[in-house]
């Protein structure tokens, strides 16, 4: 199961310049490979080029296992990676050093070896480990594990980028911010959720209702506007959200107070109302 995806509540970007200084590592080696082509030192240029493909690898990783990182950082529960990819981008910079010491450098094969160690050790110095361990295990009296936990989060997590993609065909202004107020809306009900995993019990049905049905008819609606003009379909469309909108509010209120009453009940008329008003 793949344990970071991007997190449903955005967070800092401040991550977002670490690791950059791992793909200014290749420039020198564009200028080795040149001067290597102009000798016709063919294994110079194969090295050379092997090792500048790796430090860009090794780069591409280590910002892939920094960016889960920091996404696991600001999770309440979360699961290791599957791939530790800040390992495998220390690596491939390991090994990218021995191969650009050696053919590169002309060092001998133990010096290669000791500029691999140093590089690896490097990398992990700047920019430390993997997360290796399960973050805010859920207790079993909870109902759920931590992974079905986070299973439920991504799903919803994908459902809701699937109406900000939809909603940004629609037009309409005042439909539009219907939409984005009930995606702030889902954040915050996904975020009592993480606080509190035994929220899912109660929220499960509505995420599987509410969610799954604002998604079908606010994609339904997109493809039928493409296709034709139609006020009683608008109309249609705006009723319902207005019914989601007042909904998702009073589930986020209902999580807020462990109140569960009444949920079933408005479940149901919601579904009702997304057959009669004919708009998914």
């Amino acid at each position: 199961m793949p344990s970071n995806v991007s997190r449903y509540s955005p967070h800092s970007k401040l991550f977002f310049a670490k690791g950059l200084l791992l793909f200014l590592f290749p420039l020198p080696i564009l200028g080795a490979l040149v001067v290597s082509l102009a000798k016709g030192n063919m294994a110079g240029v194969l090295g050379d080029a092997c090792a500048g493909l790796l430090f860009f690898v090794g780069a591409l990783s280590m910002r892939r296992g920094l960016a889960i990182e920091e996404d696991y950082r600001h999770r309440s529960i979360a699961v290791p990676p599957k791939i530790p990819f800040k390992t495998v981008g220390g690596v491939a910079v390991a090994v990218a050093t021995a191969i650009a010491a050696y053919y590169g450098a002309g060092h001998s094969v133990g010096i290669a070896l000791s500029f691999a160690v140093g590089a690896f050790a490097g990398c992990y110095l700047t920019y430390g480990s993997d997360p290796s361990k399960a973050k805010g295990p859920i207790a079993a009296h909870h109902a759920y594990t931590t992974e079905e936990v986070i299973n439920a989060l991504q799903d919803a997590t994908q459902r809701v980028k699937q109406i900000e993609r939809a909603n940004r065909e629609i037009h309409n202004q005042e439909m539009h911010n219907r939409l984005r107020r009930i995606v702030e809306s889902t954040h915050k009900i996904l975020q009592l959720i993480e606080e509190d995993p035994r929220d899912l019990r109660r929220a499960r049905k509505f995420l599987n209702t509410y969610l799954e049905g604002t998604q079908r008819i606010t994609e339904g609606y997109v493809k039928m506007t493409q296709q034709t003009h139609s006020d009683a379909l608008a109309e249609n469309f705006r009723n319902v959200l207005v019914t989601i909108e007042d909904v998702f509010q009073e589930q986020h209120r209902k999580l807020l107070e462990n109140d569960v009453l009444d949920l079933d009940v408005q479940i149901e008329v919601l579904a009702t109302q997304l057959k009669r008003e004919g708009v998914n």
